[in-house]
């Protein structure tokens, strides 16, 4: 599964302590070729890009350059590579493409790891055909673009479609989440009064608590809780206490597998147990969803997945708004500020965003589009679930936030776990959560 990590404040710690690490070198032959390196450190990346190396330097040769790629292959957790690409950052060492999560991008182009791409994009046909809001998302505060996303995801609920219309419980996409709860607690008194859906929450699911769970409903309801303007989180932002408040309904009303939420690993007794096994209904889930987790090569894989299982978007938290899903910057491509070829390393990132190399990609990781002109493009065609996720991000929100958000995902773990303990009703939640905030983020970033 696909969880949501949010390690700034890790980088900044890897950074200070770090020491050197040797990495493949790159450069110029005597035969006039460059070679670029690229990093990948998820067996999936390896493989797809690996699968790409041919082809690239076949269309460099027919562009008369002469571009050979090293793939740096090393199957690593995120703790692991931060340390690992942190040390080669300082020694001048990082390949020249490092593939990284999104949520990597700030920490490492604030300490001047990463090379600035506006240029380079600007010039590349490729650009015009990225979709508005990840372009938008993509910028960082000081303006500029550090990483070239590849792919992205659009969360909404999965649900047990096959399940939910043996119960007779209408599986029409709920208007909002009064009507949300009401088809909830029908799909509970037929399934043998078991907590029918799953939401990230407490301290045990970690960062995905904030990123997976609490921030996509909080954005449907105020999108103005961070300003990329200022860098300053709005406390007082009016999403929040409606968001602890379901938060706090959901567990009162026995929906949410609270015994599951505390257990070390809350993802396995929910997402690869119970829904798999139809023991719960629905689940807050990402486009992943269909490869990684229920797919034939998933962590547990469901039986005719696509007839069994369907979506619907976020419901609206009153009666007259939109539903929608949720969006979120996936993997990007980054290159070493101390490369010295980085117009080769661009070229590599550029074409590995690109047509059938990045088709072959997505369908690999279960990924959405960022761009308009893969629809068409096999084996992305024929996935039908992946295409229509590419549509949905039209409707899809979408709130790039900065310093601090590992302080908020902190505190919103803590403040959920209160109910779920039983601890705090919705605004004692709100109350802990503001204090607790306030104290990590420190005056600077709140507004």
């Amino acid at each position: 599964m696909k969880r949501t990590r949010v390690i700034a404040a890790f980088v900044t710690t890897v950074v200070a302590a770090a020491g050197l690490s040797a990495c493949a070198a790159t450069g110029s032959s005597s035969d006039g070729s460059v070679t670029v390196s690229i990093m990948e450190t998820k067996q999936i990346g390896i493989d797809s890009v690996k699968k790409q190396i041919p082809g690239f330097e076949a269309a460099m040769k027919k562009q008369g350059k002469n571009i050979k790629v090293k793939l740096v292959g090393d199957v690593l957790t995120d703790p692991q590579f931060v340390t690992k690409i942190t040390q080669q950052f300082i020694a001048g060492e990082a390949p020249d493409v490092i593939d990284l999560g999104d949520s990597m991008v700030p920490g490492f182009a604030g300490a001047g790891y990463l090379a600035p791409l506006d240029g380079d994009l600007a010039k590349w046909d490729g650009w015009g055909h990225y979709f508005p809001q990840i372009k938008k998302a993509m910028v960082r505060q000081d303006g500029k673009i550090y990483a070239l996303v590849h792919d992205t995801g659009v969360q909404n609920f999965f649900y047990r479609k096959d399940l939910l219309t043996g119960y007779g419980v209408d599986t029409t996409q709920p208007a909002t989440w009064e009507d949300m709860i009401a088809r909830l607690e029908q799909v509970k008194a037929k399934n043998g009064n078991l907590p029918p859906i799953v939401i990230p929450a407490g301290t045990a699911w970690g960062g995905g608590s904030w990123g997976e769970g609490f921030q996509p409903i909080l954005a449907g309801v105020d999108q103005k809780y961070y300003s990329l303007k200022t860098g300053k989180w709005d406390l007082k932002s009016s999403g929040w206490l409606p968001t602890f408040n379901l938060y706090s309904e959901l567990v009162t009303k026995g929906l949410l597998p609270v015994q599951d939420l505390e257990n070390p690993n809350p993802w396995e007794p929910t997402k690869y147990d119970k829904f798999p096994a139809g023991k719960l209904q629905v689940s807050a889930q990402g486009t992943w969803g269909w490869k990684f987790d229920w797919g034939p090569a998933g962590a547990t894989p469901i039986a005719d997945l696509e007839t069994k299982v369907d979506t619907w978007q976020y419901p609206a938290m009153e009666s007259g708004g939109k539903t929608y899903g949720w969006s979120g910057l996936g993997s990007s491509y980054g290159v070493a500020a101390k490369s010295t070829h980085k117009e080769a390393a661009v070229l590599l990132a550029e074409y590995l965003s690109s047509g059938k190399p990045l088709a072959e990609q997505l369908v690999a990781s279960g990924a959405a589009p960022v761009r308009d002109d893969i629809a068409d493009v096999k084996p992305f065609s024929g996935e039908p679930k992946l295409v229509q996720a590419g549509k949905d991000l039209a409707s899809s929100l979408y709130v790039p936030t900065g310093d601090g958000s590992e302080q908020i995902a902190q505190a919103v773990a803590n403040a959920t776990e209160l109910i779920l303990q039983g601890k705090a009703n919705g605004q004692q939640a709100y109350d802990a959560f503001v204090k607790d905030a306030t104290d990590l983020l420190g005056p600077t970033l709140v507004k």
